[in-house]
């Protein structure tokens, strides 16, 4: 065990640390355990086993990560950059699954061939589909087969805002440096492999799963079957999304990833079934390890399964050795083979979750089963494992997901046996009665769609609670440590001052000790108590030390006075947050997916589409710690700006929501306000003239547009908004800054010649966000030369369609001596305002 956590270590501080950094902390470790032998002479062999792991673990993962690297580059002669958008002829062979998602095609290949010079890299290739015929031949498609195409090269995409998902390190994790877009069918020939290979024995377990999940469709009704499949054979991409994300608030998703209570579930079943043939013991054990890898890969190889496979056939070949099960000696195998077989699971968070919680169950809940000694018997275990369960994942789901329900620890213990226990193997059996008699496997799967439902209603009851879901921001490696150090001292410090407090009562039946030892029970438990008297002292400080701990863990990331206004990356659209000193935070649009998809298209529909708001916006607010939102702004009612404030709503308290006083007329904004109707927020429609005090040293001044208040009461429907766009002013810590929505020129010239505008309003300020993206129909001379901003923002999208920003636009700006920021050039940019002083920051360049 030992060997396996310094190897975890290693690698760790390989992965965290490159360079000179990590040869110091070796020189370093190497000192500290140089002392150490000096010290502890008797313990030399284990200090030496300790270094030399941690130096071997930490090269080996150097070695694999220095390895990793395109060799596409050298084959083609030309440099990374050069080759970025070129057309080529590529040849491989697929070495996933095929996965046909609305118009597109995702698959890896191993490419064997590029323009005609041998190569040996792994890519990833995606297929826009052109027809629906064409979805239908996607569908054929399996691994192993061989693709000739004709693709476009891409680089992976990196993050663009900060604390975003940097696609490119995802992918470089999978060894895959290159995308190879191809555009239709008409570029690609696929042969079937004509000779058996490993390949094959994936493929038919493609096949295999398939077919089973066409049988449980058979067997379920939607919602049922998609959730089914996900519960059975971890297909998870069927769940239904609303389904998945109710679940996941509650922290149930690992229900629906296959790890070790499926494969223990699965091992018990073909032990029972394997018992009616009267085997030996031996035999079914020996079967059994062998039909245990089968479950591993028919079930999708995730790293929980993977390592749930692993444990369970050790453990069944120590019983059948007769050999002493320590779960910790196994757990710590399952890690070092899986390591050593790829060191990037590391910083897989499946694999993270599934050793933490199975490592933390096995450590902390003999600790804490004392504490819940006066239970029922057959209650307490089930508690204590849900208990320790959210405990130990608490850290790494704030980590990877910002959020935690107070009433995950409910869900869990109601919900987790009644799925793992009775569904589960209740859908298992039906889908195998389903595949010798349909009937009757039809007749188990309706009691298990009628506890599905008993589990649906209770978790999307439970999910109307939106008080109870806390977002937190990530923490730091140092902070998750602290947790778990904390914990396992508390916890072992209060079960040692239980179990000597309260000892095991002397009964009448009990053998009585000789007079000459026997000490009377009070008296034990007088003097235990007196050696337990620095223990009662210390616990109270750790419980308060613990509070402490998880409060600043809460705690955003303190500005020190400073206001903070970030221009966040959401491609073709608006969205600024604006944090104020005193930790307010408004946020100013929320970006938005256009979709000019036809009805007839139905079929371009994917599973999970990309949605800006869902996909980029809220997980940057949860990340940052927004724990709720004091205002939504929306300064107007086009999609660019309003579609991503959806999601917004949905996932994040938000306190007051002001817009232009329009309406579009169009169903995503009618959502939109019933959606803040519903929660109750207070809504404002704002006109020119008004001001909003946010803090002491923040506040908004608004200068269009101009409604009457007869105009106001009345919402009137104007389908061109960008004239009708909120623009105002944002004063803070001295810093003036002018957001301007999608104006167009006519607005501009209404501000600068409207009577009811005093002069220090428009005196000028120090930056200014050039409206509609820096369209042309915006940003007049007239309109720059009054504000004499010193800096100009852009939000704009990469390659966008409508040529934003306009040349003219970017020559008028720099015309006026003005720094240019833009997002489609250098990602999120945040601004920083402090003492009348300006810091910039951008995420790119």
């Amino acid at each position: 065990m030992l060997f396996a956590i310094c190897w975890i270590v290693g690698s760790s501080t390989a992965c965290l640390y490159t360079g000179h950094r990590l040869g110091w902390i070796g020189v370093g470790l190497t000192l500290i355990l140089l002392s150490a032998m000096v010290l502890f002479q008797e313990r030399w062999r284990t200090i030496v086993m300790i270094w030399s792991t941690l130096i071997l673990s930490a090269g080996y993962w150097e070695w694999h990560d220095y390895s990793n690297v395109t060799t596409l580059p050298e084959v083609m002669q030309q440099e990374v950059s050069a080759l970025a958008g070129i057309v080529v002829q590529a040849e491989g062979r697929v070495t996933t699954a095929v996965e046909v998602d609305g118009d597109r095609v995702n698959m890896n290949i191993d490419l064997s061939e590029v323009n005609s010079s041998v190569i040996s890299e792994k890519v990833l290739v995606q297929v826009k589909l052109l027809t629906e015929e064409e979805q239908q031949e996607a569908m054929r498609w399996q691994r192993g087969d061989l693709v000739k195409m004709t693709a476009t090269l891409e680089i992976p995409a990196i993050s663009r805002n900060f604390d975003g998902f940097d696609y490119r390190n995802y992918l470089r994790t999978r060894e895959i440096h290159w995308i190879l877009k191809v555009n239709g069918l008409d570029n690609v020939e696929l042969i079937p492999p004509s000779s058996w290979s490993l390949l094959s024995l994936f493929r038919l377990n493609d096949v295999l799963r398939e077919k089973i999940g066409t049988k449980i469709e058979a067997l379920f009704q939607e919602p049922h079957a998609g959730y089914m499949k996900g519960l059975i054979i971890g297909m998870q991409d069927d769940v239904d999304p609303t389904t998945y994300s109710q679940f996941s608030q509650l922290g149930l998703t690992h229900i629906l990833a296959v790890s070790g209570t499926h494969v223990a579930v699965y091992v018990a079943c073909l032990l029972i079934l394997l018992s009616l043939f009267r085997l030996t013991r031996e035999t079914k054990l020996t079967i059994v390890i062998l039909l245990v890898p089968c479950y591993v890969l028919l079930t999708g190889f995730s790293p929980s399964v993977v390592r749930s496979g692993i444990m369970s056939m050790i453990a069944l070949y120590a019983a059948r050795q007769g050999l002493l099960k320590d779960g910790l000696h196994i757990i710590s195998a399952a890690a070092l083979f899986m390591l050593l077989w790829n060191p990037y699971l590391l910083v897989n968070v499946s694999f993270q979750l599934s050793f933490i919680v199975t490592l933390g169950l096995m450590v902390y809940v003999p600790l804490i089963m004392p504490m819940l000694s006066k239970l029922p018997r057959k209650f307490a275990p089930v508690l204590g494992v849900t208990v320790i369960a959210q405990f130990v994942s608490f850290p790494l789901t704030i980590y990877y997901f910002n959020q935690f329900s107070l009433l995950s620890v409910v869900a869990n213990l109601l919900l987790v046996p009644l799925i793992s226990f009775v569904v589960l193997p209740l859908g298992m059996v039906s889908l195998v009665l389903g595949i010798l008699w349909m009937p009757l496997g039809k007749g188990l799967a309706w009691v298990a769609q009628c506890l599905d439902n008993v589990t649906f209603t209770f978790v999307e009851w439970m999910n109307l609670h939106q008080a109870f879901i806390t977002i937190w921001p990530s923490p730091s490696i140092l902070w998750i440590c602290c947790y778990y150090i904390l914990l396992y001292v508390l916890l072992r410090l209060i079960k040692i001052w239980i179990e000597y407090v309260q000892p095991h009562p002397i009964y009448i039946e009990d053998t009585i000790p000789l007079d000459d030892v026997l000490v009377p029970h009070q008296q034990l438990i007088n003097s235990r108590s007196r050696k337990l008297t620095w223990r009662q002292y210390i616990v109270a400080p750790l419980v308060f030390t613990f509070v402490i701990l998880l409060y600043l863990g809460y705690q955003s990331e303190s500005l020190n006075g400073a206001g903070l206004v970030s221009f966040v990356d959401v491609g073709q659209g608006d969205c600024i947050l604006i944090t104020t000193p005193e930790g307010k935070h408004i946020l100013v649009d929320g970006g938005g997916t256009i979709n000019f998809r036809k009805p007839e298209d139905y079929w371009k529909n994917r599973k999970d589409p990309f949605e800006v708001g869902a996909k980029v916006v809220v997980p940057l607010l949860k990340k940052r710690g927004v724990h709720q939102l004091d205002a939504v702004i929306l300064t107007h009612g086009d999609q660019d700006h309003m579609g991503g404030l959806q999601a917004v709503l949905d996932d994040i308290p938000v306190k007051a929501f002001l817009f232009n006083g329009t309406l579009t007329g169009a169903a995503n904004q009618e959502n939109l306000l019933s959606t803040v109707l519903a929660k109750d927020i207070p809504i404002y429609a704002i006109h020119n003239t008004m001001v909003l005090q946010l803090d002491g040293n923040s506040k908004l001044t608004f200068l269009s547009p101009e409604m009457t208040n007869e105009e106001q009461q009345q919402l009137p429907i104007v389908k061109e908004q960008n004239h009708s766009s909120l623009v105002f002013i944002v004063e803070m810590n001295g810093v003036r800054m002018l957001l301007t929505g999608d104006m167009d020129i006519a607005s501009e010239m209404n501000i600068l010649h409207d009577k009811f505008q005093t002069a220090n309003v428009l005196e000028g300020v120090d930056i200014m966000k050039v409206a509609h993206h820096g369209s042309k129909t915006s940003t007049a001379e007239e309109w720059l030369s009054q504000w004499k901003a010193a800096i100009a923002v852009i939000s704009a999208g990469v390659n966008n369609s409508y040529g934003h920003p306009h040349s003219d636009v970017v020559a008028r700006i720099t015309a006026q001596g003005m720094r240019i920021f833009r997002t489609d050039q250098q990602g999120e940019i945040q601004m920083k305002f402090l003492h009348d002083d300006v810091w910039v920051k951008n995420k790119l360049r």
